[in-house]
């Protein structure tokens, strides 16, 4: 669609379905991401990083102009020994899951990684959403040398989901479990 510059789509404007509709949604995914949160066993995550400080959502509206919910996990975002598990709910691109380790993080299963079919992301920083999912910003064959480069270690995978609320929870913590797998 061109768009004129000096012209409101008025249309749109006047449309009152799709705020409300939008805004469902995200409340029905901000419950999904609560009940996967308080779902996770929080011994477990204290096992994998003794430092966990549990669980936290939090939303934002404007990832490259659209809405987005996080689900985090242990929380400690230091790039030298810190862990940290995110989904990231990004309305019109996808639900994704990251692992973010410290770059001295004892805990860093990059071959297990591999083999479940996680990304390496090469970003700069570790929240560059868009570089690492737009830009294809990773790799699926992390090299030793790129490993030694990077100043911290951070992975991601998509989370393939069905329209289901009780699936795609059964999903994300399927794929959750998994990963608290791998770290353990």
């Amino acid at each position: 669609m061109v768009e004129n510059p000096n012209k409101l789509d008025l249309e749109l404007w006047l449309d009152q379905d799709i705020i409300p509709r939008q805004n469902i949604l995200k409340a029905k995914f901000w419950e999904i991401l609560a009940e996967v949160g308080n779902s996770v066993d929080s011994e477990k995550l204290t096992q994998i990083h003794s430092s966990s400080r549990g669980a936290k959502l939090s939303k934002g509206n404007d990832l490259k102009g659209f809405p987005y919910q996080v689900l985090d996990l242990i929380r400690d975002f230091d790039l030298k020994v810190g862990l940290n598990i995110r989904v990231l709910n990004w309305f019109g691109h996808g639900l994704f899951l990251f692992v973010l380790l410290g770059k001295n993080h004892p805990k860093a299963p990059f071959e297990e990684l591999t083999d479940h079919l996680w990304a390496f992301d090469q970003s700069l920083t570790p929240w560059e959403y868009p570089e690492t999912l737009l830009k294809s910003a990773s790799t699926s064959t992390p090299t030793a040398n790129l490993l030694k480069k990077s100043t911290f270690y951070q992975w991601h995978k998509p989370i393939q989901i069905s329209g289901e609320i009780t699936d795609i929870k059964s999903e994300i913590l399927d794929e959750l479990n998994k990963l608290i797998f791998l770290l353990s």
